[in-house]
């Protein structure tokens, strides 16, 4: 029997290298207006202060396994270049920036040099305003120009809500230098009459990498006056463009620069990033460029006082009988409710939509039984809303109309959210870059903030609140992404030659991967070759061949059976687990039960329920070896790095009871197989060290599978990547290798890097898991430890005793380094 853990999206495609990380400051900065700020810091709650409100009471104090202080930091100002238009400078000037933090004013003199740059410094510092001075110093200058349009300018950000505030904060800016700068947003909620006007006359476009890759680049014709005047491009955001997704934009940019040369343009990249390591070497993978590195952060910030909080066991018992802790999500729905009763503007971060919708309906429940009123002050959101309620929920933000957010990663990049007290993080994002800029999202306006970051029954998180230094004292991630992946260069390449036909001089720009992939387009009737030059062959969108999120397939759309209504989407990769029929879907505050799903037409109807369960699937897998690319021996055992095949089945889902997590009952599933090929980490052991860790056959499955398990729960913390995006194997007697296996593999088609950051970091990533299993204070094992929230063997059969033994046995034979 093989045990298993399929990550969500197991459809999606990722390949990047392994980077080392170097060592950061941590990432917490004030907004540049500190000449004259927007709120008065005096008003403001003490963040001290509102933890002990908080933790007061016996209980709520033992929650908190750590705090820390991060003291303030004063700014360093600059003078902007002198290249930079007075205009300009005067238009910041009455926004209230009397003067450029010195970050600011050297990635300016960069930009007017012609020179591409990434500025990878701390929320709120500014970055922005770095990129917009040289931007708007361009299409002042262009707009005297004689003849022709004049220079344009391209903003790309990786999400909607994130273009539409950024095109606010230019109109603003921009507004005393009048017709000079016209900023517009196109992207797949621009009404078609607005398009053809930004096309002809908006020289600011915002837009994200989707519609670039399938509006703007095969409608390039369309758009050949805005090209040919391209002076600089702006990437927002550039650490979100990691994995699959940051692998598809790479190669999305490279066709807009042979686009942008075919039409006489070379425009400067300016890149924005939260802090990260190796800034420059993630924005020339991205780019395909050389990118100068500005990364001293020289903004003020105010104190953030940083507190880690596990929620208590409750007196209910799980699956095998294991004790549970009380839910992440119930913990922070109760603290967002205390934060709104103390007037303190706050945000949850939640993981899942699902998440996001739970935690709001139980505050407003609570506020509710208070006063009906501040039931309003709080709400969800989170992707796949229409547009209307996400730009209603974004103007209540801004308007101070709402108090308390309960938010999924949507609201994480940089929309501007000033006044904020507290964040509250329900359960560890993934990665420490991606911890840090959420908790950034606090202090917004100069004054001291609260973060909490508020464990889940995970391994990882429960690891992370008894080892506060693997937070603290730790360098952020480096972003980690391959555009050589051929799963991703292949379908960018026909989009290539679809847009203007391929020639021997463009495939420099693709990389060197590029030249051995076309003869297998050739051969697959894709492309085809005439004179000098590959074009594409058929009648259908080229750029309709992949989906640059790595989503896999068309969207399901979720209806209401009784309406018709559209309430959302979901990609279709999660369809199998999160819109199958008996599914729990919550849809702005309300709850739907999924009576069918047409996987055919891409449809989930649901009806209006109020069920007092949440639904979590459960699925099977099988892996096999197809080629191992580097093995080395630990001891008698092996660690191997390679590609496999994992064919995978979403077989039923259980109703667990929202608050406490017990688990109600099971419901069989009949949806079909999906089969996957990606890259994979295993190690195998040998008779004579199972003999060595006292591991009998009787106990063999569960040491492996609970050592499978606690491993994959800890990737994330060596790894720039999430648990869900990951997936495992373990079995006895793997047909493949002969001996007992454990598998880690990547849940996305070609690999996504991850799994080879494993293996490169394998001996770390393996001290730290059975150090996660053995410093657990239960018995026989628990979601702290070895337990998984999405086990297709329902958590059976594990042993939490023989996978320390496993493990010790198994890392005395590993090599040093």
């Amino acid at each position: 029997m093989a045990f298993n853990h399929l990550p969500a999206g197991v459809h999606d495609a990722l390949a990047p290298l392994s980077v080392t990380p170097v060592t950061h400051s941590v990432p917490m900065a004030k907004n540049h207006r500190s000449d004259r700020p927007s709120t008065d810091t005096a008003s403001r709650p003490d963040p001290g202060t509102v933890l002990d409100r908080l933790a007061s009471g016996p209980s709520r104090a033992s929650r908190i396994t750590h705090t820390e202080h991060l003291p303030p930091r004063a700014g360093r100002h600059a003078v902007w270049p002198d290249r930079i238009r007075p205009e300009v400078i005067a238009a910041v000037q009455a926004a209230g920036i009397e003067h450029p933090w010195a970050h600011q004013a050297l990635a300016a003199e960069h930009a007017l040099d012609g020179d591409s740059v990434i500025v990878a410094t701390g929320t709120a510092s500014g970055k922005s305003l770095a990129y917009l001075t040289p931007v708007l110093t361009a299409l002042l200058d262009g707009s005297e120009a004689p003849n022709g349009r004049g220079a344009t300018a391209l903003y790309l950000a990786p999400t909607k809500a994130l273009a539409a505030d950024q095109r606010r904060s230019v109109k603003e800016l921009s507004q005393p230098l009048g017709n000079a700068v016209r900023p517009a947003v196109y992207d797949g909620d621009t009404p078609f009459e607005e398009r053809e006007w930004v096309r002809q006359y908006a020289n600011y476009v915002l837009t994200n990498p989707d519609m670039l890759h399938r509006g703007i680049l095969p409608s390039h014709p369309r758009w050949s006056s805005f090209l040919r005047a391209l002076k600089y491009v702006v990437i927002d955001e550039v650490h979100t463009y990691r994995g699959v997704f940051g692998s598809h934009v790479a190669q999305v940019l490279r066709r807009l620069r042979r686009l942008c040369a075919r039409y006489g343009s070379s425009p400067v990249f300016l890149l924005a990033s939260a802090t990260a390591a190796e800034p420059s070497v993630a924005a020339r993978r991205l780019t395909g460029l050389p990118v100068v590195e500005i990364a001293d952060d020289a903004s003020p910030r105010g104190e953030l006082v940083f507190a880690l909080w596990e929620p208590p066991l409750t007196e209910l018992h799980g699956e095998k009988g294991a004790p549970v802790r009380r839910t992440a999500t119930a913990e922070t729905a109760d603290l967002l409710t205390d934060l709104t009763l103390q007037g303190v503007r706050s945000v949850a971060f939640v993981r899942s939509r699902r998440g996001a919708e739970l935690i709001a309906v139980i505050a407003q429940e609570r506020l509710a039984e208070i006063d009906r009123s501040l039931a309003r002050r709080v709400a969800a959101y989170r992707g796949g809303y229409l547009p209307e309620e996400r730009r209603a929920l974004e103007r209540a933000l801004h308007s101070g109309e709402l108090l308390g957010l309960a938010a999924t990663t949507a609201l994480e990049l940089g929309i501007d959210v000033s006044g904020l007290d507290a964040v509250v993080i329900a359960g560890y994002p993934g990665t420490r870059a991606s911890l840090w800029q959420q908790a950034g999202r606090a202090g917004r306006s100069g004054q001291g903030a609260l973060a909490i970051l508020v464990a889940r029954d995970d391994p990882l998180d429960t690891f992370l609140v008894h080892h506060p230094e693997a937070l603290f004292d730790q360098p952020v991630e480096s972003t980690v992404l391959d555009p050589d992946n051929p799963y991703v260069l292949a379908p960018h390449l026909c989009a290539a030659a679809s847009e203007i036909p391929l020639t021997e001089e463009d495939l420099e720009l693709f990389g060197p991967a590029a030249a051995d992939l076309l003869p297998q387009l050739e051969a697959a009737k894709l492309l085809r070759r005439r004179t000098t030059a590959w074009h594409w062959t058929r009648r259908e969108r080229a750029a309709d061949l992949t989906d640059i999120r790595g989503e896999g397939g068309s969207p399901v759309q979720i209806v209401e059976a009784g309406t018709g209504r559209l309430l959302g989407t979901v990609d279709a990769g999660s369809a199998h687990t999160t819109v199958h029929e008996g599914a729990v879907h919550l849809h702005q505050g309300r709850t739907y039960l999924v009576k069918h799903l047409d996987l055919e037409d891409s449809v989930a109807l649901v009806e209006e329920a109020n069920p007092p369960y949440s639904t979590v699937a459960r699925d099977t897998t099988s892996i096999s070896v197809l080629e191992t690319d580097i093995e080395v021996p630990w001891g008698d055992g092996r660690l191997c790095y390679g590609s496999v095949e994992v064919t995978n089945q979403v077989v039923s889902f259980l109703r667990r009871r929202v608050i406490t997590g017990e688990v109600l009952g099971e419901s069989k599933l009949d949806l079909p197989p999906r089969t996957l090929r990606t890259r994979a980490v295993w190690w195998t052991v040998t008779e004579d060290q199972l003999d060595a860790a006292r591991i009998s056959p009787e106990i063999l499955g569960g040491a492996l599978h609970a050592a499978e398990h606690a491993s994959i729960g800890m990737l994330p913390l060596f790894a720039t990547c999430d648990r869900w995006d990951i997936g495992g194997v373990s079995i006895p007697l793997h047909p493949d290798t002969l001996l007992p296996t454990v598998f880690v593999y990547d849940g996305h088609p070609g690999g996504a890097g991850f799994a080879e950051r494993a293996f490169h970091t394998a001996r770390a990533w393996l001290i730290a898991t059975r150090q996660a299993i053995a410093s657990c204070e239960c018995e026989a094992g628990c979601p702290s430890c070895i337990q998984s929230p999405k086990c297709g063997n329902g958590n059976e059969p594990l042993h939490k005793r023989g996978a320390v033994r496993l493990l010790t046995e198994l890392l005395r034979g590993a090599p040093e380094g």
